[in-house]
C-alpha cells in the first residue's frame, strides 16, 4: 500500500462523497452542536460548523435560530472556530467560547444582543473547557484547563498547545508527572466589572462545576490532574471566594452532567461505569446539599445521558434503552420522597447528534435537540405533545449519498448463555446473501444508535459498492442498564466478543451474510476486540483495526488513562499469570492469518501509536500480510481533512482487495487517469456555482 494514494479511485470517491455532504465554500451549516434555548424559549443558538474546502479545517461559529419561523442568522464572523453558546438568565447577553489566539486556547467572549456588540473577556491562564451563568446573571463559572493538559478521549485524547517560553529544537521534554499545567481551576468572570478571578482551590482538579445559587459552587473533582483521575472523581460543595471545599458525595462508578436547581438546594448527576470522560450513560442521581443524601430517580430502564432541572421538583432526561432514544420528564416530591416519571417521545430511527442525545428544555413544556439517524442529516428537531418536529434541517447532500443504504434493519439475537444481543445491520442494493462487514464500537460501555453516516464515508462507500454492515452492542454496551454493562467487567475479549461471533452466525444462518467474506473493523476498544478476534478465530477474510489496545501492560503505562486498564481487565500487571497477558492480542499474534491493516495517531494518548505499531511487527514477524498507516497530525481518532478521506479510502481498499464484492473491487481501481479527470470537471462546477452563493449565512 502506497504513500500518497490522493490519486487513487478509492481516495476520489472519498472526495467526491465528503464534497457532496460538505460542500466546499457554500457557508452553509452542515452540523451542529450544543444547543442552549433563550429564556423566553422562542429562539436558540447552537455552534454550526461549515463545509470547507478539502486541505482546510471546517469553518465552526456561533448561530442563531428563530424557532418559529426556522430563521438562521450568524452572530459571529467566520474569523476563528467559536463553541459553547449559551444565554443569560435575563436573555440579553450570549456568552461562547473563542478560539481567538488559535491552537484551541479557547476563551470567553461575549455577545450583547441589544448592542449586537461581541467583546472578550481577559484570557485566563489555560484554556477554557465549560461556563456556566449564575442564576442572577451577574457571573461566569469557567473550568480552565492548563496549557499542556490532555484533553479527553472523545475530543482526540491530545495534549493541548504549551503557550510558554519558545525553547530551541534540541531542548528535550522533561516529565516528573507534577507538572503544574495539568491541573484544571476554576475562574469566576464578574459581568459589572468586567474582571476575572481565580477560585484559590488547593490541590483539587476540577473536571465540571456548576453555580449552587449565586454563592456556592458544585464540582466534579479529583485529587490529581492526570486523565485517569476522572474514573475515581467525587462530588464536592466548593465556597467560590475561599476556595473551601466539602464532600457531598462519593460514587461507585463514574459521574458526569452535574446540574442544580435554581435555588442551589438540589443536585442531578449521572453514575455509570464509564470508559471515556464525557462519553456517560446510567443512572440518574440526585443530592440534597443540605443532607449531602443521594438517592436514584426512576427512569424507566433509560441509560440518561442529558439532565436539566426545570424546576426545584422537576427533571427533563434524555438517553437510550435498547434500539429506541427516549426523553422523559421526572416530577419529584420532596416531602413523602416519591416521584414519577413520564415518557415525551421515543424513537428508534432518529437518536442525538454526538455521542448520546442531548436536549435542552422550552418554556411551552416542549424540548429541542439537534437529531440525525441512519438516513438523516443533522437538524434541529422539537418534542411537543409528545411528536418529533423537524425545525431546521442541515442536509446539503446527505440525503442522495444515503441511498446507498438498502434498508435499516434491528437484529436481536441469543448469546451462547442465553443472553438476548442486539445490534444493527445496514443493507446495501442486491440480493443477499452479501459480504459483510462488522464493525465494533469503541468503550466498551458505549452504544451504536442511528446516526449520521457524513462523519464515517467508509461506511458510505463500503454500502455503494455491495457490502452489508453488522453494527453489534455486545455485553458491556450503554442502553441496556448497569448490570449489562458490568458483565464486561473483568472479562474484557471474553463473552463480549463471543456475542459479536454469535451474531455473525445468526446473519449467515439467516441468509444475509456470505460466510467466505466476512471482515471486521473496530476502533479503540473495537479495535482491540478486532486484534482479539483475529487471534482467536479464522473466519475472517480481512480486517481493520484502529487505535487498538493490544498489549495491556503498555496499554497502562504508556496511555493517559492507565486507571481504565485496571477498572475494566479488574487486576494489575503485578500479576503475572493474570489477565494484562491472558486478555492481550499481542500474546496471541502468532495465531493470526487474517489480512490486517492497522491504523493510528501519532498524537493519541488514550490509546497510544505504540500499540498498533506492536501489532502490526509482530504479525510481520508471523508472515501475515500486515499494513501500518500511522497519521502524524491526528489523536485519538482520524478527525482533519484531508486525513480523514485517507482514512477512509485505505479501510474500503483494504477490505475490497481481500473480501471483494461482485466487479466492485475491480471497477473501482481501474483507470484512475479517468476518475481523477471526472472529479477535476465536477470540482469545477461546484466552485462556478459557489461563487453565486451568499457570503454572509442567513437562510
Amino acid at each position: 500500500m502506497q504513500r500518497d494514494i490522493r490519486q487513487t479511485p478509492p481516495f476520489i470517491e472519498a472526495q467526491h462523497l465528503y464534497q457532496d455532504i460538505w460542500p466546499a465554500h457554500s457557508q452553509r451549516i452542515v452540523e451542529a452542536q450544543q444547543l442552549n434555548t433563550s429564556p423566553d424559549g422562542r429562539s436558540a443558538v447552537f455552534s454550526g460548523t461549515c463545509g470547507n474546502g478539502v486541505g482546510r479545517p471546517a469553518a465552526q461559529r456561533i448561530f442563531h435560530i428563530d424557532l418559529q419561523s426556522g430563521f438562521l442568522s450568524a452572530l459571529t464572523p467566520n474569523s476563528c472556530p467559536e463553541k459553547r453558546p449559551m444565554h443569560s438568565p435575563c436573555g440579553k447577553h450570549i456568552a461562547f467560547l473563542s478560539d481567538r489566539d488559535g491552537g484551541g486556547n479557547f476563551q470567553l467572549t461575549l455577545l450583547n444582543l441589544s448592542k449586537n456588540l461581541i467583546s472578550k473577556a481577559p484570557a485566563v491562564a489555560g484554556w477554557v473547557e465549560e461556563l456556566s451563568w449564575s442564576p442572577d446573571g451577574g457571573s461566569i463559572l469557567l473550568t480552565v484547563a492548563g496549557h499542556g493538559a490532555d484533553q479527553g478521549s472523545g475530543q482526540g485524547a491530545v495534549p493541548s498547545k504549551q503557550y510558554n517560553e519558545q525553547q530551541p529544537e534540541w531542548v528535550p521534554e522533561v516529565s516528573a508527572g507534577d507538572e503544574d499545567y495539568r491541573w484544571r481551576h476554576l475562574w469566576v468572570y464578574d459581568i459589572a466589572t468586567r474582571k476575572l478571578r481565580k477560585i484559590p482551590t488547593q490541590d483539587i482538579n476540577v473536571w465540571e462545576a456548576v453555580w449552587c445559587g449565586n454563592n456556592n459552587i458544585a464540582a466534579i473533582t479529583s485529587d490529581q490532574p492526570g486523565e485517569e483521575a476522572w474514573y475515581s472523581a467525587t462530588l464536592k460543595h466548593i465556597h467560590p471566594r475561599t476556595g473551601k471545599a466539602q464532600n457531598l458525595f462519593t460514587p461507585s462508578d463514574q459521574i458526569a452532567y452535574l446540574c442544580a436547581t435554581p435555588s442551589g438546594q438540589s443536585l442531578a448527576l449521572v453514575s455509570a461505569i464509564s470508559s471515556d470522560r464525557g462519553v456517560v450513560a446510567g443512572d440518574l442521581i440526585t443530592i440534597d446539599i443540605n443532607t449531602q443524601t443521594a438517592r436514584q430517580v426512576s427512569s424507566n430502564h433509560v441509560d440518561i445521558t442529558s439532565v436539566e432541572w426545570l424546576s426545584e421538583t422537576r427533571l427533563l432526561s434524555a438517553g437510550q434503552r435498547g434500539f429506541d432514544t427516549v426523553i422523559l420528564d421526572h416530577r419529584l416530591t420532596d416531602r413523602s420522597n416519591s416521584e414519577s416519571v413520564r415518557e415525551l417521545w421515543q424513537s428508534s430511527e432518529i437518536s442525538g447528534a454526538g455521542h448520546y442525545i442531548k436536549v435542552c428544555s422550552l418554556r411551552a413544556g416542549d424540548c429541542l435537540f439537534i437529531a440525525e439517524g441512519f438516513k438523516r442529516a443533522p437538524e434541529i428537531g422539537r418534542i411537543s405533545s409528545g411528536l418529533y418536529h423537524p425545525v431546521k434541517s442541515f442536509d446539503q447532500g446527505y440525503q442522495q449519498q444515503a441511498e446507498a443504504i438498502h434498508k435499516v434493519e434491528q437484529i436481536t439475537w441469543q448469546a451462547a448463555d442465553g443472553l438476548d444481543i442486539q445490534g444493527w445491520l445496514l443493507l446495501p442494493k442486491g440480493s443477499a446473501p452479501h459480504p459483510l462487514v462488522m464493525d465494533m464500537h469503541g468503550g466498551p460501555v458505549w452504544q451504536w444508535q442511528p446516526h449520521w453516516l457524513g462523519r464515517r464515508l467508509h461506511i458510505l462507500m463500503l454500502l455503494r459498492h455491495g457490502y452489508a454492515v453488522f453494527m453489534p452492542n455486545p455485553r458491556g454496551s450503554a442502553g441496556r442498564g448497569q448490570d449489562y454493562c458490568r458483565k464486561v467487567l473483568g472479562d474484557l475479549g471474553g463473552a463480549d466478543s463471543q456475542d459479536c461471533l454469535s451474531g455473525l452466525d445468526y446473519l449467515v444462518d439467516q441468509g444475509l451474510a456470505d460466510p467466505s467474506k466476512i471482515g471486521l473493523i473496530g476502533h479503540s476498544y473495537g479495535g482491540y476486540l478486532g486484534a482479539w478476534l483475529i487471534s482467536q478465530d479464522q473466519r475472517f477474510a480481512s480486517a481493520v483495526i484502529s487505535a487498538p489496545m493490544i498489549n495491556y501492560v503498555s496499554q497502562h503505562l504508556l496511555s493517559n488513562i492507565s486507571h481504565y486498564v485496571e477498572l475494566f481487565l479488574q487486576d494489575h500487571y503485578k500479576n503475572l499469570d493474570g489477565k494484562y497477558l491472558q486478555r492481550s492480542p499481542i500474546t496471541y499474534a502468532h495465531q493470526v492469518t487474517t489480512p490486517t491493516l492497522s491504523l493510528c495517531g501519532a498524537l493519541d494518548r488514550c490509546t497510544p501509536a505504540a500499540e498498533a505499531t506492536q501489532f502490526h511487527n509482530a504479525l510481520l514477524e508471523n508472515g501475515v500480510k500486515t499494513v501500518l498507516v500511522n497519521y502524524p497530525l491526528e489523536g485519538h481518532g482520524i478527525k482533519g481533512i484531508p486525513a480523514m478521506l485517507d482514512y477512509s479510502a485505505r479501510i474500503y481498499t483494504w477490505l475490497a482487495e481481500h473480501m471483494p464484492a461482485v466487479g466492485s473491487y475491480q471497477k473501482l481501481t481501474a483507470a484512475p487517469e479517468q476518475a481523477a479527470k471526472r472529479f477535476d470537471q465536477r470540482q469545477a462546477i461546484r466552485t462556478s456555482k459557489a461563487l453565486d452563493e451568499p457570503k454572509a449565512v442567513v437562510d
